[in-house]
C-alpha cells in the first residue's frame, strides 16, 4: 500500500492490488519488482517467489504453437523505438486463454528498456464484444429479412402469374413492393448513420435554418402518409439556428415515427426559443404522445442501440440516431412526461456559429 496522502485527513492511496487486471512489473535487469494479487491468481504464481524472479519465469504463457510469450516478443530486445507490445491471446498450462499486453519504458528515445509493465486480463471483455457484434448481425439480418421476403414473394408471384391478376391487384402488389423497398432504404440509412456515429465520422453541412419550417414540413409529410392525429402547437418566431437541415429533419422524423409506433392518441409537436442554464440562446422541440410513457429507469437506456420497448416493430435505432445527431449539433435530448401522462421527448439545440459544428 502506498503512503498516506494528507488531504485534511489521511487516506490510503489505491494499491496495485485494487486493479481489475493482473500487473507484473520488471526492472532493467529483467527481474520482477512488483506483482499484484490479480496477476498471482491469473498466472498461478507463488506470491513468495514471484518478486525477484526473471520475467520469463513469471509470465509463463504459450501460444497455440507452444512458443513462450517471452521468447516470441523479447520485450527487452528488438527496435529501440518500441514503446509497447500489442495485446494478444496467450495460454496457461491448463489451457485457459488470457489477453496480455505490455508497456516498455525507456529513459529516452532509443535508450534501453528500463521497465516492462505487463497487463494480463481474461477474455471476458472480448467475449462480450464478440457477442455484441453477433447481436448486431442478428438484428440487422432480422430487420432486413422481413421486407426482402415480401419483395421477393410479390415479384416472384407477378413474374410467374402476371396474366392472372387484374390491373388493380397488380397495382396493389407493386405498391407493397415499393413500400417495402422504402423500408429497406430507411434501414440501410439508419445502419450507415449508426456506423458513422459510432466511429465519430458524422459530418454536418451547417447553414442558417428555421427549425419551425422543418417541423411543419415533416409533420405535413407524416399527415399525408396517413399517420395518427398530430398537430403543431402555435409558437412565436424563432431565432435562426446554424445546423444541418437534413439531419435535423431526420431528428424530427424519427421522433414522430417513434411516437406513432410506441405512443397512443394524438401527437403534439411544439417548438420555442429557450436559453440554456449558462445563458446560451437556443431552440427547443417537444414531441408529446398520449401513451403509457417511459419509466424513469428506462429513459437513459432508450437512447442505446437496438433498444426496444413493448411488442411494436422497429429497428431500435431511431432514438440512438436522434441522440447522435443532436449531440453533433452541440445540443441535448431527454425523455420526460407529457401533460397527458405519455412520453415527451425534448430536444434543445443552440443558436450556434458555424465553427461550433465544424471544429
Amino acid at each position: 500500500m502506498g503512503p498516506d496522502v494528507d488531504g485534511g485527513a489521511a487516506r490510503d492511496v489505491v494499491s496495485i492490488n485494487d486493479l481489475p487486471d493482473g500487473l507484473v512489473v520488471a526492472g532493467a535487469d529483467q527481474r520482477v519488482v512488483q506483482v499484484n494479487r490479480r496477476a498471482v491468481s491469473l498466472l498461478l504464481l507463488d506470491p513468495d517467489t514471484a518478486v525477484g524472479s526473471h520475467l520469463s519465469a513469471v509470465v509463463r504463457l504459450d501460444d497455440l504453437g507452444g512458443r513462450t510469450w517471452y521468447d516470441c516478443l523479447r520485450p527487452y530486445d528488438g527496435l529501440s523505438t518500441r514503446s509497447g507490445l500489442v495485446e494478444g491471446s496467450w495460454y496457461r498450462s491448463d489451457g485457459r486463454e488470457l489477453l496480455v499486453t505490455a508497456r516498455l519504458v525507456r529513459e529516452g528515445r532509443g535508450r534501453p528498456v528500463t521497465t516492462v509493465s505487463v497487463s494480463i486480463r481474461t477474455v471476458g471483455t472480448r467475449v462480450r464484444l464478440d457477442r455484441d457484434r453477433s447481436d448486431l448481425v442478428a438484428t440487422v439480418a432480422h430487420e432486413l429479412r422481413s421486407p426482402l421476403t415480401a419483395v421477393k414473394g410479390f415479384t416472384a408471384t407477378l413474374l410467374s402469374k402476371w396474366d392472372r391478376f387484374s390491373d388493380q391487384q397488380r397495382r396493389l402488389m407493386l405498391e407493397t413492393v415499393h413500400a417495402d423497398a422504402d423500408r429497406l432504404a430507411r434501414l440501410i440509412t439508419e445502419l450507415l448513420d449508426t456506423a458513422r456515429i459510432d466511429a465519430g465520422r458524422l459530418t454536418l453541412r451547417a447553414a442558417p435554418l428555421d427549425v419551425a419550417e422543418i417541423v411543419d414540413r415533416v409533420v405535413g409529410s407524416a399527415k399525408m402518409a396517413g399517420g395518427r392525429r398530430m398537430r403543431v402547437l402555435p409558437h412565436e418566431s424563432l431565432p435562426v439556428v446554424w445546423g444541418d437541415a437534413d439531419k435535423l429533419s431526420q431528428v424530427v422524423t424519427n421522433l414522430i415515427d417513434n411516437a406513432q409506433r410506441h405512443g397512443k392518441g394524438r401527437i403534439d409537436v411544439a417548438v420555442g426559443a429557450e436559453a440554456a442554464a449558462d445563458g446560451s440562446p437556443g431552440v427547443f422541440l417537444l414531441v408529446d404522445d398520449e401513451g403509457d410513457g417511459v419509466p424513469d429507469e428506462m429513459r437513459d437506456r432508450a437512447f442505446t442501440r437496438f433498444w426496444r420497448s413493448g411488442v411494436r416493430d422497429g429497428s431500435g435505432l431511431g432514438l440512438y440516431i436522434v441522440r447522435g445527431l443532436v449531440e453533433a449539433h452541440a445540443g441535448e435530448v431527454t425523455i420526460l412526461d407529457s401533460a397527458s401522462g405519455g412520453a415527451r421527448v425534448r430536444v434543445w439545440v443552440p443558436v450556434a456559429e458555424p465553427a461550433v459544428l465544424t471544429d
